[in-house]
């Protein structure tokens, strides 16, 4: 039974798009032999469909690795009567009407493997099996968090996101040692000379940056440069809250009250390197109105910000907060006005201009 897998069925315009590329192909080839082949069939060349995502008309250059999510054409002999169609043992879904005797027309399934695979084609036709290599490549890597975001050179750095196949990482333009990966995680040795950089990683397909540089960050795991924290009222600020965190293994846990507030002191720091205070949020409560004030400047700005139940990043610009050159104390104030909040707040630090 032939697995349909989810994929999207193909709409009437994208059909007649892809039967044009094998009609240009066709044209173009050296074989003009219209005859059906009897025989096994042969994989002479895989190329993308013709057509980018919008619309754009592609050379139809033979590649040897395909992404998944997007067409190709298989060209050979001998494919009229395919049966079954397997990227790296994957079962993938073809579509009849797509098929010719040199040519098919095919969707690269999203969820076909990457990972110790075979990196083979496969076209199983009622007169036997073509196999082809090529490679299915992964998507492209995914950069969730890094920590810790303020390393020294030596020591341990653990990245988290996906698609971390064969990764190569870099601190600014310095390759850096892995220790060990996954295809989730990555823990590698910090270079020297890495403050203000980004981190990425990269996989056969792309690259990925952390959203963060080496040393920006006021809180990762641990209040950086504290110099001391408190709530008004007294309640709960838990710097080390393991029960849920956005990055790394920690959070910070502020309980407010009605309009309640905490003030964080830092060793004085310079931030003319920097563009924008980064940090990401989120709260208990699941009313509508609830908000928290972030204070800069002893109170001349007071910017406030919805926030959820859902870890979300909030973002804002020096620009609008008097482009500060150093930075020494946030003031965080309770916004909603029905009763207090318990609010986390997670991989606080700086954007880089």
């Amino acid at each position: 039974m032939k697995n349909i897998k989810n994929i999207k069925e193909v709409t009437l315009t994208v059909c007649l798009a892809l039967m044009l590329s094998i009609m240009l192909f066709s044209s173009c080839s050296d074989n003009n032999n219209t005859d059906t082949v009897v025989g096994p069939p042969v994989i002479e060349s895989v190329m993308p469909s013709g057509y980018d995502s919008n619309g754009t008309i592609l050379p139809l250059t033979p590649v040897t690795k395909g992404d998944p999510k997007s067409y190709y054409i298989i060209h050979g002999k001998g494919l009229l009567s395919t049966q079954k169609v397997y990227f790296n043992d994957y079962d993938t879904y073809f579509q009849p009407t797509l098929v010719t005797d040199t040519d098919i027309v095919i969707l690269i399934d999203e969820n076909t493997p990457y990972a110790n695979a075979s990196n083979q084609l496969k076209v199983v036709t009622s007169n036997g099996t073509a196999v082809y290599d090529f490679v299915t490549a992964p998507p492209p890597p995914t950069f969730n968090w890094f920590n810790s975001i303020n390393a020294a050179a030596g020591d341990v750095v653990t990245i988290d996101g996906k698609y971390f196949l064969d990764p190569i990482v870099k601190v600014g333009t310095q390759q850096a040692a892995i220790i060990s990966s996954t295809l989730t995680e990555i823990k590698f040795t910090m270079p020297a000379n890495s403050t203000y950089k980004l981190v990425t990683v990269s996989n056969i397909t792309g690259t990925a940056a952390s959203s963060l540089a080496v040393g920006a960050a006021l809180y990762d795991d641990a209040i950086q440069g504290d110099t001391g924290h408190w709530t008004w009222s007294g309640n709960e600020f838990n710097t080390n809250y393991t029960v849920d965190s956005a990055q790394g293994n920690a959070s910070m846990k502020i309980v407010f009250g009605s309009w309640d507030g905490a003030d964080l002191k830092f060793n004085s720091r310079d931030v003319s390197m920097y563009k924008s205070f980064r940090v990401r949020v989120k709260c208990t409560s699941t009313n509508s109105n609830a908000a928290l004030k972030f204070v800069f400047g002893g109170w001349a700005y007071q910017i406030v910000k919805t926030i959820s139940s859902n870890w979300s990043v909030i973002e804002i610009p020096f620009s609008s907060i008097g482009n500060p050159t150093t930075f020494d104390q946030l003031t965080l104030q309770e916004a909603g006005g029905f009763g207090g909040n318990t609010i986390l707040l997670d991989e606080m630090g700086f954007v880089l201009k």
